[in-house]
């Protein structure tokens, strides 16, 4: 269950117990958990307390807590402080980015360190040729700054525990890596391993007499490496899980244009800005927030909020969003909504609510660890007394017990993961697709549905002249010809995509184009070889009294239908024909959309679009289920929807308005021409406009999810048929470090295999 359902659960169940009058909600930042069964601890403390329900996220290190309104966010910090961790209240001033940078930052620094220092322990201790005398104790010199310094939050993390009567996998990592290298020093000190000329000998079993002749340094140093490493790959991918709400909300001006009551401009920041007030929006500018149009026309290109790529004509009374672009006419807006109550922070809202249900597959071998930690502390304890009772001998007895703590020790679970993101999102990354995650590739194994967004997504999201229609007694080159002459002037998209078709067609331009004239959501005008003519929509042709012949109605209400937007063109008093612009479909979508079904996955449709031309749309393509007239809120009510009927849901998308369904999603697929807030919500991002990398995509994370259940189980695997043989005395800490090595290198090599994924187009 996801935390975003944990919430509503807790909220409605609190409610019902305790009324909703005496209850309040507090967030928390939690700090000091590694890994979810901190988490979880401390939701238990929390639940613990009177009245409260309250939801841990490990990944966002985030606390939802449902309180009465006598419990006191004082009260609240002191359970997470006295489960061992710390909790204060949200810091709108601090950087949380440059906070979670700088934790990646240091705990990369400390990655490096330990693997410069511990690469010549392992080596020394594996490869005999390599052993100089006095090479032990150079061992204990580089691996004494690696086992306490390097392993230090592990050591920290086992101490806290304990005070509090639990495990996780840092503490059998601290407790392995102290046993190895502690035991190490013993022998080095008060054994002949720390005689000058003393070399490795590999036995297979121990002997009574080798008990004090060798040291455990390299595991000690493998192990601490190898998960450091891990945990840095984490941190950096935990660090982006704010990033699609900072995006979303950079999206909004910073600055408005008051009109005050003499008519008069006055700039001023965006919070002066306050319900009722007038504010001037120039053309080219941003309009600041919502609000009702009262003065002048334009079109407003709201791509960022609707995903739409074709402007939209306002006038008085129409409602304009926060965000938008004014293109081309001043106007006049009364604010209805400020700050948070703005479509764009409503947006940014719901992305926040979906985001907060994000999970970590490292949680698994957190919660295998839970039950896997106090199995090998018993095994070892018990390896231990019984060969201290059977009369081995203490050195014996011991070096029995620290064997066992060494091949438990998890080297290849820490990896399992790691390696396996690194190959799979590496050769991702050579075909254009970033996976951000291991969630990513844990939704990707079970999705059963895939939507898609149309614009941006099925099509590439740039306007062109789709056809052009003559009337009687003129010719299509004619009518392309006079459109882009008077289009020219304008840097409307529609107008763009006509001059740019005039130019590919080698179309020559009218001459004598004179009085250009710009008529804001009707067209254009201009005098023509000294004549009136106009390029615009059918209310321009209307406004100027000008009759559209039949064949050429009949043609403009076919393009409509498909979804294309009609210019008309009129000349000498007369409509001499027309031009249809409509987003362009993307080469591959087609072939896609047919690979997903076999894939075995259900195809959605969500658009703006009216219901005939999404239906035509998802017709050429063969989309399963369209669903038109979608609002940006309603795209992600559709996939929660799709979630409660039982379905698996991969969103595909690259516009704002998609940001908060990407991450809703089981799964947001965005593309990489889209924006930034988009990108930074969903799991996957395409980097090319392409929709047959969305394929590749799921077939690469199914294909890297499948190497990191395989890592996991051999890690496993290894463990629970290697400890019996250290315990019954047939493995010394010598070649238990070997064979933990072999398992991490088994895990890599692994992993290495995703290098050779192929794409669908050289694998079909």
């Amino acid at each position: 269950m996801t935390d975003t359902m944990d919430r509503t659960r807790i909220d409605a169940d609190t409610r019902m117990r305790t009324g909703v009058d005496n209850l309040r909600t507090i967030d928390l930042d939690v700090s000091g958990m590694t890994c979810a069964s901190c988490a979880a601890r401390i939701q238990k403390k929390l639940n613990k307390v009177d009245g409260v329900q309250a939801a841990v996220n490990y990944a966002t290190n985030k606390a939802h807590v449902l309180a009465p309104s006598a419990t006191g966010v004082d009260e609240l910090i002191e359970v997470v402080r006295n489960a061992g961790y710390d909790a204060s209240l949200p810091d709108p001033t601090v950087d949380e980015e440059a906070v979670a940078q700088a934790r990646s930052d240091a705990l990369r620094r400390r990655l490096i360190v330990s693997a410069v220092l511990a690469i010549p322990v392992v080596a020394m201790a594996m490869i005999s040729p390599l052993q100089f005398p006095g090479w032990q104790w150079l061992s204990l010199v580089l691996a004494t700054p690696v086992v306490l310094w390097g392993g230090w939050q592990f050591h920290k993390s086992a101490w806290v525990n304990l005070t509090h009567g639990s495990s996780t996998m840092d503490t059998l990592i601290s407790v392995g890596t102290l046993a190895a290298y502690l035991w190490s020093v013993i022998c080095l000190v008060f054994g002949s391993a720390g005689r000058i000329g003393m070399r490795h000998e590999f036995s297979l079993h121990l002997m009574a007499s080798d008990s004090l002749n060798t040291v455990y340094f390299e595991a000690a140093c493998g192990t601490i490496t190898f998960i450091l490493l891990g945990r840095w790959i984490e941190a950096r991918s935990r660090r982006q899980a704010g990033s699609a709400l900072r995006e979303l909300l950079k999206l909004g001006a910073k600055r408005v244009r008051l009109l005050g009551p003499d008519g008069t401009e006055t700039m001023a920041p965006i919070e002066a800005l306050t319900v009722g007030q007038s504010f001037v929006v120039r053309p080219g500018e941003k309009i600041p927030s919502d609000g009702i149009v009262r003065e002048g026309r334009s079109d407003v290109d709201a791509h960022v909020i609707t995903g739409e790529s074709v402007p939209v004509e306002v006038g008085p009374g129409d409602h304009v969003v926060g965000a938008t672009l004014n293109t081309v006419g001043r106007l006049v807006v009364e604010a209805t909504a400020v700050g948070s109550d703005t479509q764009l922070a409503h947006i940014a809202s719901l992305v926040e609510q979906a985001q907060t249900g994000k999970s970590n597959a490292q949680q698994l071998a957190d919660r295998i660890a839970g039950v896997f930690v106090p199995v090998v502390f018993g095994i070892a304890a018990l390896t231990f007394l019984a060969w201290l009772l059977t009369g081995a001998g203490l050195g014996f007895a011991v070096t029995a017990g620290v064997a066992v703590l060494i091949i438990s020790c998890p080297c290849a679970l820490g990896l399992a993961t790691p390696t396996a993101l690194l190959a799979g999102t590496g050769r991702g990354a050579q075909l254009g697709i970033v996976i951000r995650g291991p969630h990513a590739l844990e939704q990707a194994r079970a999705i059963d549905t895939v939507v898609v967004d149309k614009t941006g997504t099925l099509t590439k999201g740039e306007m062109a002249v789709q056809d052009i229609f003559a009337g009687s007694g003129h010719d299509r080159e004619e009518v392309l010809a006079l459109a882009a002459g008077l289009e020219s002037g304008s840097e409307h998209p529609i107008a763009q995509a006509i001059v740019a078709a005039a130019q590919a067609h080698a179309a020559s331009s009218p001459q004598h184009i004179e009085d250009f004239t710009i008529l804001p959501g009707l067209g254009v005008q201009a005098r023509v070889e000294g004549l009136q003519a106009f390029a615009g929509n059918a209310r321009l042709m209307a406004d100027q009294g000008l009759g559209i012949p039949l064949q050429l109605r009949e043609s403009a209400d076919q393009a409509s239908t498909e979804g294309a937007s009609v210019v008309f063109v009129a000349h000498r008093a007369a409509v001499i024909g027309l031009v249809t612009v409509n987003d362009e479909l993307s080469e591959n979508s087609a072939n896609a959309v047919r690979l997903f079904g076999r894939l075995g996955l259900r195809t959605v449709m969500l658009t703006g679009d009216n219901e005939r031309a999404a239906h035509h749309m998802a017709s050429r393509v063969g989309i399963d289920e369209v669903h038109a007239h979608v609002l940006p809120d309603q795209k992600m009510a559709v996939i929660t929807e799709l979630q409660k009927n039982g379905r698996r849901v991969a969103m595909v998308g690259d516009g704002v308005n998609d940001a908060a369904a990407l991450a809703q999603s089981n799964l947001g697929i965005a593309m990489g021409s889209g924006t930034d807030a988009a990108i930074a919500a969903s799991d996957l991002t395409l980097m090319r406009h392409d929709l047959m990398l969305a394929v590749d995509a799921i077939r690469l994370s199914r294909a890297t999810l499948r190497t990191i259940n395989g890592n996991l189980f051999w890690a496993f695997f290894y463990n629970v048929c290697a400890i019996p043989i250290a315990a019954f005395g047939l493995l010394n800490p010598m070649i238990a470090g070997a064979a933990m090595a072999f398992s991490s290198v088994f895990v890599v090599t692994n992993s290495l295999r995703l290098r050779r994924f192929r794409p669908t187009l050289v694998a079909e």
